[in-house]
């Protein structure tokens, strides 16, 4: 029975298999549209997954936690929740993928951008409760999800923020459905909701997402997303209270009011987010005049956002803007407009204007928080991002300096990110000058603070290049690479990628250096790499253990700790290599640690002198 049971099983994952192999055919045929970014991005990421499920079908161990049958007491099992949340995934695709918002009503698309933050937390959901460690999936492999995790969870907060699972698979449940006239033939799912908000009373409609699946063909011109409202009493009321949005006040991409607003080169105004991404996806034309954009600079509308501001307050309608500081409530107009003058030279076509500003770009940014905020808010990032690549060497300098500064405020460096600053950056510290190279990797360090970004910057072949720099940069070269791969080491994934790139030999000769310079920085990694099954094994192969103890029994605090937790981690449950240490007299100077060190050397030096005890015992019971 239990065969049976486990063909049955594999068999369902071969099924979700085709579905996200279809999911990425569609990806592939392409998307137009208002939500074409959206769609194939969300593609990409579905076929990302292909190569867990092949490794969980692989897997020669119990599969029952994964039955997906309807008779099944599992059915709200992890894998069951990532296929109706694939399904879902395929059946939005399949509308937003050709929508057209001069054919279809404002609130349409509302509802799409709804079904988009719904279906990406639901997968991210999904994705987080899966058993990894039981089915022994590959670290390559994990790390691949990690990565979707992240940027689902990027997605859903672009897309309106974290709301409870429950509201959010019930926008899963008024979903896209059949429609024999795309006009006037919108069926309507008869479920009790409890506002427009979209939340379904009844809690049985979320576990029956499967059912309301469309497959046809040609679902795509087929389908339409309606979310049911509540009876028509309670909706005038709701409708009543509601204040109407001005028209000029809504983004002409994502329809919601706008917080940020800035004004491309043919004039229309756009949520900065929606147009950045819109830029990014390598679109050259305006959304809404399909003009030419002569240049991609995006000025921000301060007037507009004024007027936003006073109706929000006139109103009682919350309108969260970026110039949250009170201190830039009152900067003068006339700084404002320097500022707008300096960004709008960065894309002048002349080498000397373009170097200049980004020289004055790169002064301002240095000097205060304030400026950073005005700098980004003035849309400077992407155009500075595509300065780091110039052919000149000072421009690419600046650009790349000027960066570093403005990810010194937290909230710039999402924009960073969003403007797809890693690959140019990962380049020029492979072919910059050394000053260029230094601030390059000072700016993956800044960039890593955030946890997802560590991810993606390990993924980007930054790791080898910082370890180069580490062994044959300046002195303020190695430090940068030094604290950049501290940083993304944290991330157990880029563990293995440092290990592979040689970060262990270059640590170790740093342990041995007649001027110590680098010391203190390379036992601070080897620390945080100690964990990590290859680099264990490439410390032993270097012979590092002396070098520890002869740190243990210095006189620097700080050394001690890391020497001692690099030893606890290469010799727990190791008698041989516990053997090593003890005839290298490490005894000694674990006692005076233990009496008299800091609070972490006392613990990291109790715990190795317990191993060392039990192993002697054995020895003395095996003798």
């Amino acid at each position: 029975m239990a065969g049976d049971h486990s063909t049955a099983v594999v068999a369902e994952i071969q099924s979700l298999l085709r579905l996200v192999r279809d999911v990425a055919r569609r990806s592939a045929t392409g998307f137009a549209g208002a939500f074409k970014k959206d769609c194939s991005d969300m593609c990409r990421r579905v076929a990302l997954l292909a190569h867990l499920l092949e490794e969980i079908r692989d897997y020669e161990g119990d599969l029952r936690p994964l039955d997906l049958s309807a008779s099944s007491s599992s059915n709200s099992s992890a894998l069951c929740e990532v296929a109706e949340a694939i399904k879902a995934v395929k059946r939005l695709v399949l509308f937003a993928g050709s929508f057209d918002c001069n054919v279809s009503t404002d609130g349409t698309a509302q509802q799409i951008v709804f079904q988009f933050q719904s279906v990406t937390s639901k997968l991210e959901k999904a994705l987080a409760g899966l058993p990894y460690d039981h089915f022994d999936i590959s670290e390559e492999v994990k790390e691949q999800v990690d990565l979707v995790r992240v940027q689902l969870k990027r997605a859903a907060e672009r897309y309106g923020g974290s709301q409870d699972l429950t509201v959010l698979s019930s926008g899963l449940s008024e979903s896209l459905v059949k429609d024999s006239d795309i006009v006037h033939g919108i069926s309507h799912d008869h479920h009790e909701v409890e506002s427009k908000a979209g939340i379904v009373s009844n809690e049985s409609v979320v576990n029956d997402v499967d059912e309301m699946i469309y497959e046809s063909a040609t679902a795509s011109s087929e389908a339409s997303c309606m979310l049911k409202p509540a009876d028509d009493a309670v909706n005038n009321i709701e409708e009543n209270k509601k204040p109407v949005i001005p028209d000029d006040f809504l983004c002409p991409i994502s329809l919601e009011l706008i917080r940020d607003p800035v004004i491309v080169s043919t004039g229309q105004t756009y949520e900065r987010s929606y147009i950045q991404r819109w830029i990014n996806c390598g679109n050259t034309t305006c959304p809404k005049t399909r003009q030419k954009l002569q240049n991609l600079i995006l000025t921000p509308n301060y007037v507009l956002r004024s007027l936003i501001t006073q109706w929000c307050t006139l109103h009682n309608v919350e309108h969260p803007t970026l110039l949250t500081n009170s201190r830039l409530k009152n900067i003068d107009k006339s700084f404002l407009d320097m500022i707008e003058a300096i960004v709008r030279n960065l894309s002048s076509q002349s080498i000397e204007e373009q170097r200049a500003a980004v020289s004055e770009v790169r002064s301002l940014s240095k000097r205060s928080t304030d400026n950073r905020i005005l700098i980004a808010e003035a849309g400077a990032i992407p155009v500075l991002v595509n300065l780091i690549l110039s052919e000149d060497d000072i421009t690419q300098q600046h650009a790349v300096t000027s960066i570093l500064n403005l990810s010194i405020y937290e909230d710039n460096r999402e924009l960073i990110m969003l403007a797809n600053a890693v690959p140019s950056i990962v380049q020029v510290l492979k072919t910059g000058a050394m000053e260029t190279r230094e601030n390059a990797a000072a700016t993956l360090f800044s960039l890593s603070l955030a946890d997802e970004n560590k991810i993606i910057i390990g993924a980007s072949g930054a790791i080898p290049l910082l370890v180069h720099l580490l062994e044959n940069g300046s002195k303020r070269g190695k430090n940068d690479a030094a604290t950049a791969l501290f940083n993304l080491c944290i991330y157990q994934g880029n563990k293995g990628r440092a290990v592979r790139a040689g970060i262990i030999a270059v640590l170790v000769k740093m342990l041995t250096e007649p001027n110590g310079s680098m010391v203190d920085e390379a036992l601070t990694i080897l620390s945080i790499l100690a964990s990590h099954q290859e680099a264990k094994a490439a410390m032993l192969r270097a012979c590092i253990i002396p070098n520890l103890i002869e740190h243990v029994a210095a006189a620097n605090s700080r050394n001690q700790e890391n020497a001692i937790s690099i030893l606890l981690s290469l010799c727990k449950r190791d008698d041989e290599n516990l053997g090593v240490i003890s005839r290298l007299g490490v005894l000694t100077p674990l006692m005076e640690l233990a009496n008299n060190g800091t609070e972490r050397a006392k613990r990291k030096a109790v715990l190795l002198l317990g191993h060392l005890q039990r192993s002697q015992q054995l020895q003395h019971v095996d003798g």
